[in-house]
């Protein structure tokens, strides 16, 4: 929320935004931004100190007088849960409301687990995890997942994929009922790659492609600075744009010619492995490439190439001032991105190109805890929602 002078009447979801984001620490600026009076900014603020979102910090400098006391985001009053799931990894964190780790794990699973087996043992961690912070399920405040593929907002449920099979439809919010009673934000990996570059590239970048690459492939775009997911929240679906390179190759999601059938992750991994080489999961080839093994490398820049080649249509659809790659076969960045500048370059239109940067994601394998912590905090914290929360008797107690 970007609040405009004069733009009354500001509620306190609004005023907690600004003094979130620095654009006014004090009850004086506060008055001057919103054009509310010291009464009414002194009533927004009682709410949100009674609440314990806001607490009074430093004296700010002043031209004369006692200075005015400083207000301060209390990112300790909660924390949120970080989960982060993949094909065959969980990533899980339990971080305060600034986004800082408490305490976090990565457990390796068997690919195929049904989602109930997998969430029971994601909640166990969780547990576990909130024991190592100190931290009591009354201090749970918002809980950020994270899924490959489609993704039913409504539901909050998988809609669409071929990397979790049986967990279409199955609502994941239910598993969390008898831990924590607080909301659950589901969105793709995709997209909570996007979400981690809020407060980084984000502050740079207002259009950006956030390209994850890994098991799967996929896109999270900003425009002007809000995430676009489309219609039924299927924008991004890069691995199953067509591409010439996969003709008459079947993708695991069904479909004949899908990018990732030549690019994926997963498609690389099944490649060395008909050729004799033991390789279970990307990570394994990225690993290889990045100790200089020849094969892995080619294949590796080879898939930058080929995901170059479609994204190119989507650079020049969309004019991104940078396009950001994160993901697992990120890591081998100088490999990957040799073969992706070559194939994006070759097909975007020049004046698309021109100025376009191409960055590696700001927080690496942290990238996914990362985004849907911040995805969790930037949901909770909407001011609509917090003005909602802040008016039930509980919230305020």
């Amino acid at each position: 929320m970007s609040a405009v002078q004069g733009a009354t009447p500001a509620t306190a979801g609004e005023v907690l935004a600004l003094i979130r984001n620095g654009s006014a620490v004090t009850r004086s600026a506060i008055a001057a931004v919103t054009g509310l009076s010291r009464t009414a900014v002194s009533a927004r603020l009682a709410v949100l100190m009674e609440s314990g979102l806001v607490v009074e910090g430093e004296e700010a400098p002043s031209g004369g007088g006692r200075p005015p006391a400083t207000l301060q985001f209390n990112s300790a009053v909660g924390v949120v849960f970080a989960v982060a799931i993949g094909r065959s990894r969980t990533q899980l964190a339990v971080c305060d409301l600034a986004g800082r780790i408490q305490a976090q794990d990565s457990r390796d699973h068997a690919p195929g687990l049904a989602p109930g087996a997998r969430m029971t043992g994601i909640v166990e961690r969780l547990r576990s995890l909130l024991d190592e912070a100190g931290r009591g399920v009354a201090d749970v405040r918002a809980i950020g997942i994270s899924i490959p593929g489609t993704v039913d907002h409504d539901a909050g449920a998988s809609l669409d994929s071929p990397l979790l099979p049986g967990w279409d439809g199955v609502p994941l919010a239910p598993f969390f009922a008898e831990f924590a009673d607080a909301p659950v934000f589901l969105d793709n990996d995709a997209n909570a790659l996007a979400a981690s570059e809020t407060g980084f590239l984000l502050a740079t970048y207002d259009d950006l492609l956030l390209v994850k690459v890994s098991t799967g492939l996929g896109v999270g775009i900003v425009v002007r600075g809000e995430l676009v997911r489309g219609a039924w929240g299927a924008a991004g679906e890069l691995g199953h744009l067509k591409s010439a390179a996969a003709a008459g190759r079947t993708c695991r999601c069904g479909e004949v010619g899908c990018l990732e059938a030549v690019a994926g992750g997963w498609a690389l991994v099944q490649e060395l492995s008909a050729r004799g080489r033991e390789v279970e999961h990307v990570r394994v080839l990225v690993a290889l490439a990045r100790e200089g093994d020849a094969e892995a490398r080619a294949l590796i820049r080879e898939s930058g190439r080929r995901v170059g080649e479609v994204l190119a249509q989507a650079v020049n659809l969309l004019n991104p001032a940078a396009v950001v790659l994160g993901g697992d076969m990120a890591a081998a960045y100088d490999t990957f991105v040799a073969g992706f500048r070559e194939g994006l370059y070759a097909n975007a239109a020049s004046v698309a190109t021109r100025r376009l940067q191409v960055l590696q994601s700001t927080h690496g394998e942290e990238a996914g805890i990362v985004g849907c912590t911040s995805m969790a905090v930037e949901s909770l914290l909407e001011p609509a929602r917090l003005d909602r929360m802040l008016a039930r008797p509980l919230a305020r107690a």
